[in-house]
């Protein structure tokens, strides 16, 4: 692609985020002629490859075969006001504890149009959301939000963690109240009423289509960002300019995605919070999941309580989190993989080597392996979780083995030679990669 038209978009996107950082109440206008040909063939480049197909069945190379003339033709539509996009199809991926997640797939068309938006999206918005908002944004990811904690309960009069739970939130996202935060930033009817088709898209299931009147098109590229703008409102600008005015002590919140924790130094401001949270989900259509949102005592003075057993613990990312002493008797905080999702983590190895144990060579399979523990190590090697991942190499070895040994009748290895092959090709082993006690 010619570099100047790659340049003159990145140009504008620039100008509308500086735009919308100077200046907070300002409504931007004539957003969808941003929505060119040259636009969308550099999303089309950046769409990732060998994904399914949606219900049109048409793939991303097919798609690309006659880029330009579908590209106009596409725009065209869309100036017209006469596309809409197509139903979504759904599939379901595997979850914890046998449960399944809910998938919407996108058509290539769609996904264009979509990134396109996001992009846009992006531009206005990311200079207004709230530093302590991690999810889904450019520089910053699940470590940063991590750390956030860590740093708070640290530095912070923390005594209490409130740790909440929006049920099924991608699922109950209302139309109606999205459309509204959105025109906060917008004045444009021709990108609202592109955003409004998304939204209210079919699904397309086992051949039957279902009409969607609330919810984001989880697998949809414009999702995530949807979802951003969407607890903005709902719950960041609420929590840090309205509520916790009304506390006596110190609170901070700490959100990624639909997922968040709050801080808290006294005990009586936990149950405003949490009386407060309740009404502010109503409000918007969503619902605080019970079963999954407490209030526990944790930080330097949680000690054990009347009863003699120790604080509890609360999870975050995938991570429990605990308090623990230091070898001189400090407070500390400990950190290990949950067992959620370490149990789901060994649950994946287990049907990848049981899928592929004859697919590929001993070599091959052992290089996969390797990779897999690699991007595991990456993710849950931080800081006091030594254990999670030592723990979770430990069962990757003992799965190898069962599974090596039924690639055929008669046995590949006995533990001994089995052994012998692991000190000659050794797998990756445990590493902290991040460190929460730098600055």
């Amino acid at each position: 692609m010619d570099r100047r038209i790659q340049q003159g978009t990145a140009t504008k996107l620039l100008q509308i985020s500086k735009v919308s950082k100077d200046k907070p109440n300002y409504k931007f206008v004539s957003l969808a002629s941003l929505l060119s040909e040259e636009y969308l063939r550099e999303c089309y480049r950046e769409l990732k490859k060998n994904k399914s197909p949606g219900v049109d069945g048409v793939s991303i190379e097919q798609y690309g075969e006659n880029l330009g003339e579908n590209l106009r033709q596409f725009v065209g539509r869309m100036k017209a006001m006469s596309y809409r996009p197509q139903d979504v199809l759904r599939v379901y991926i595997p979850k914890a504890q046998g449960s399944k997640r809910p998938l919407g797939i996108p058509t290539i068309e769609d996904k264009i149009v979509q990134k396109g938006i996001s992009e846009i999206l992006k531009a206005i918005y990311e200079p207004c959301f709230i530093e302590e908002s991690y999810g889904f944004r450019n520089g910053v990811g699940c470590h940063d939000a991590l750390k956030k904690v860590s740093d708070e309960i640290y530095r912070r009069p923390v005594n209490y963690v409130l740790d909440a739970d929006i049920k099924g939130f991608f699922d109950n996202v209302n139309h109606q109240w999205m459309i509204k935060f959105l025109e906060h930033r917008i004045n444009d009817k021709n990108l609202i009423r592109l955003i409004v088709r998304i939204l209210k898209s079919g699904v397309m299931e086992e051949g039957k289509y279902m009409k969607t009147d609330k919810c984001t098109p989880q697998g949809g590229i414009i999702s995530p960002i949807l979802a951003n703008i969407y607890l903005h409102y709902v719950l960041d600008l609420w929590f840090k300019k309205v509520l916790r005015k009304q506390l006596k002590g110190y609170a901070e919140i700490v959100r990624y995605a639909d997922d968040f924790v709050i801080v808290v130094q006294h005990k009586e401001d936990c149950d405003k919070i949490l009386e407060s949270l309740r009404e502010r989900m109503t409000k918007f259509s969503l619902e605080l999941s019970e079963a999954k949102t407490s209030i526990i005592r944790f930080g330097r003075t949680a000690g054990k309580n009347e009863h003699g057993n120790k604080p509890s613990t609360f999870d975050f990312l995938g991570f429990t989190h605990f308090c623990g002493k230091s070898r001189r008797g400090y407070f500390k905080i400990g950190r290990k993989t949950s067992k959620k999702r370490l149990n789901r983590r060994i649950t994946e190895m287990n049907e990848f080597l049981k899928a592929n144990r004859n697919r590929y060579t001993l070599k091959e399979l052992w290089g996969k392996v390797k990779l897999k523990l690699l991007g595991h190590y990456r993710y849950y090697g931080v800081s006091e979780n030594s254990i999670g991942i030592n723990a979770y190499r430990y069962k990757v070895e003992r799965l190898l083995y069962k599974w090596l040994n039924r690639r055929s009748q008669k046995k590949s290895f006995n533990w001994n030679s089995f052994k012998m092959y692991m000190d000659k090709y050794p797998l990756t082993k445990p590493k902290i990669y991040v460190s929460f006690y730098t600055t």
